[in-house]
């Protein structure tokens, strides 16, 4: 993989996991992707202006419905992202998620873009397997049933979280495809993506314009962190895509799950904080094996 693709991968990593422990502080559901979404189109409408005013005219159906449709299903992770969020620890939810991702994400891959996974490859499957049973509470899993509480929010994470890694492995391989197919440039692809979905996420705002008003000023700060790194986290790693295979960037983008681990172990206050660091450890082996592989 070409440096230029890993150190694309790494500094977007840190961003998404930073990005992430904002969002889980901000508590929000459906109406904070729409409040997220809006400030996005505030702060990067001057870019995305200068980057095509020549180019958007351009685009014809394919662009557009590609565009559409992967905008949907963000907005349904971001969603799914947030319930998980609510309902469970990050250190179980977001790593669930992003473990679970390259595992199928790899696998459309090589449907999609007939890409191969090596042995190595293999192995850094059985890694992020392993990494995922100890972030989702390992022999922890057991004492668990004895605290229905815990137990609930334990499972709660395990759905959540991998809902959220289907959907990712999704929109990994569509966007991957605009792309490196299509070649729609990366920082428009994402900015019009967040626009395309704002009808949806504003749905549940006017369902409430009251409570919508009470929560926008209690999270428009967070909204605003996550409106500014959120892209730049993901157009890093559409940048990598154009550089390197899917198989290989997927995997390697996840080692955003150790820096979670971490800062929500140790900032958030979350139990069990060994048996997941070192499971975030595990799947950050497993898929840098992938990446290499």
């Amino acid at each position: 993989m070409p440096i230029t693709a890993i150190v694309l991968i790494l500094l977007g990593a840190v961003i998404h996991a930073g990005w992430n422990i904002v969002a889980k502080k901000a508590q929000g559901d459906t109406r904070f992707t729409f409040f997220s979404g809006l400030l996005m189109a505030v702060v990067w409408t001057p870019l995305a202006l200068w980057l095509g005013w020549d180019v958007v005219p351009t685009w014809g159906l394919t662009e557009w419905a590609w565009m559409a449709a992967s905008g949907f299903v963000h907005w349904v992770y971001f969603v799914c992202l947030l319930t998980g969020y609510r309902k469970s620890d990050l250190t179980v939810a977001y790593p669930l998620a992003r473990g679970s991702a390259p595992l199928m994400s790899s696998t459309m891959a090589v449907v999609v873009f007939g890409e191969q996974i090596s042995t190595l490859g293999v192995a850094g499957i059985a890694g992020v397997v392993v990494g995922v049973f100890l972030i989702a509470g390992g022999p922890g899993l057991f004492k668990a049933a004895h605290d229905p509480a815990q137990r609930q929010r334990l499972k709660a994470g395990v759905f959540w979280g991998t809902l959220t890694g289907a959907l990712i492995a999704a929109y990994t391989v569509m966007d991957s495809y605009a792309v490196k197919v299509i070649a729609i440039s990366p920082i428009l692809f994402d900015y019009w993506c967040n626009l395309l979905r704002l009808p949806f996420a504003a749905i549940s705002v006017l369902q409430d314009r009251a409570e919508a008003r009470r929560l926008w000023a209690l999270q428009w700060r967070y909204a605003l962190v996550v409106a500014i790194f959120s892209p730049i986290a993901y157009v890093c790693v559409l940048y990598a895509v154009r550089l390197a295979p899917v198989s290989h960037v997927a995997p390697a983008r996840e080692v955003s799950m150790l820096f979670a681990a971490l800062i929500g172990g140790h900032l958030l206050s979350e139990g069990n904080r060994g048996a997941r660091v070192l499971g975030a450890g595990a799947i950050a082996l497993g898929v840098m094996a992938l990446a290499w592989g």
